[in-house]
């Protein structure tokens, strides 16, 4: 049966399985060509003068990389004010696959049950200290709630390869750590509800208010556990160009420029490490460090013993001009300078991250970047609100390192619940 929705995907793309997600979510049927597994699917990309996954056509008209808004305009699907999303319908599309799909889904949808009820420990946010906090607040029999809005778009489940969390010794997505987390808290009870939280009141020091476009949702203690995201400003010429010569993963895109010379612009593990990627694929690889220095458990030594890859330090690429795809852009050097440099491609990993809490307001204290201001356990300025993972400043950002903060936030709310004098570790 035919349909007006294709997808081009590649193995290992999170923002493929993002938009496939969404697809699901609103009912959507599609047919999905992975151009990692058949050639030909490929070749039809590049002759489309496109260079990177997610593609996704409707009606034959192509929509680039995970842009909700642009597939909800082509789907003709509207958003209600306080209500949920109305699917387009299409007289041959075909939802069985959308609906087994969602069958398995970790999250829920919110309905009355789910407002009616007064939770022990609401956690804001399903990432690595979100799902932590709820798997140790489940095992500790509290009943607990995690709201998230885009529960696969945060930093851990858009990084292409996880290879140094303990315990896991394989290499894995981060969207596949991310889900066994938490699929291994709702395992132990935790309810995973997909909602956006809009506002919150901790007036009351019994139950605290959380409120969102369905309703208010009442707790006895909760953890803010939502990521950061990075600065809207963009490279002039960044967004017209998605997928047709920029790209942010080389798991992605790399096989598109072999052959090819690319820039890599960044200055953090992820630039290091996908630059090293790259230099597999391409005739050249060009990595720009825009304050001069790499950041994090990484050296250049690696790099600079490369022959195809050259590292140009204090230098930022100002535009991304083209015809149909990236060929040249504008690059200002250590001096200030401007220069051309013709080229195929620019990956973008560039850093600088706000933590995601304008949400709570004057609810909770919270510095002048809006990083919630916690203790050596977590707690906030409120009594039973606990906050952690990128919610909070933290010297280097790791998952790890949030899934600790949510194991150390829920231990601390079920001392808060049950008014506990100590927190009762897990050891069994």
């Amino acid at each position: 049966m035919s349909t007006p929705v294709i997808i081009y995907s590649s193995t290992g793309c999170p923002r493929c399985h993002q938009v496939k997600e969404q697809l699901q979510e609103w009912g959507i049927a599609y047919e999905e060509r992975n151009i990692s597994d058949n050639l030909t699917y490929f070749e039809e990309l590049q002759n489309r003068k496109i260079f990177g996954t997610p593609a996704t056509f409707i009606n034959n008209k192509p929509i680039l990389g995970f842009q909700p808004d642009k597939l909800m305009k082509a789907l003709g699907i509207e958003v209600r004010s306080n209500a949920p999303v109305e699917a387009a319908s299409f007289k041959d599309s075909d939802s069985e696959t959308a609906q087994a799909a969602n069958k398995n889904d970790l999250f829920r949808t919110m309905d009355a049950s789910i407002v009616s009820e007064v939770y022990d420990f609401v956690v804001v946010g399903a990432g690595p200290a979100g799902a932590s906090a709820a798997l140790y607040a489940a095992r500790g029999r509290l009943k607990t709630l995690v709201l998230d809005k885009a529960p696969t778009s945060g930093t851990l489940a858009i990084t292409h390869k996880i290879a140094n969390y303990p315990g896991v010794r394989k290499e894995v997505t981060g969207l596949e750590l991310l889900l066994d987390m938490q699929g291994q808290a709702k395992d132990f009870g935790a309810t995973f509800v997909r909602t956006q939280v809009t506002a919150v009141d901790f007036s009351d020091s019994e139950l605290k208010k959380i409120i969102t476009p369905e309703g208010i949702i009442q707790a006895k203690s909760v953890f803010i556990g939502v990521g950061a995201k990075a600065p809207s400003s963009k490279i002039r010429g960044e967004e017209e160009f998605t997928g047709r010569g920029v790209s942010y993963c080389s798991t992605c895109d790399a096989a598109f420029f072999e052959n090819r010379l690319v820039v890599v612009v960044g200055e953090n593990e992820e630039a290091f490490h996908e630059a090293s990627q790259l230099a597999k694929f391409c005739k050249e690889v060009r990595l720009l460090l825009p304050t001069g220095q790499i950041k994090g458990d990484v050296t250049l030594e690696e790099l600079e013993e490369l022959e195809n890859v050259h590292i140009y330090k204090k230098h930022r690429v100002k535009e991304i001009h083209g015809e149909h795809s990236v060929d040249r852009i504008v690059v200002q050097d250590d001096q200030k300078n401007e220069h051309t440099w013709e080229v195929d491609g620019v990956f973008l990993y560039l850093v600088g991250m706000k933590p995601g809490t304008d949400f709570i307001g004057d609810s909770l204290l919270r510095d002048d970047e809006g990083y919630v201001t916690v203790d050596e356990q977590m707690k906030t300025s409120i009594d039973g609100v606990f906050a952690g993972g990128d919610a909070r400043r933290t010297i280097v950002k790791q998952a790890v390192i949030s899934a600790a903060d949510g194991c150390i936030a829920a231990l601390g709310a079920e001392k808060h619940v049950n008014k506990r004098s100590q927190m009762r570790p897990q050891y069994s």
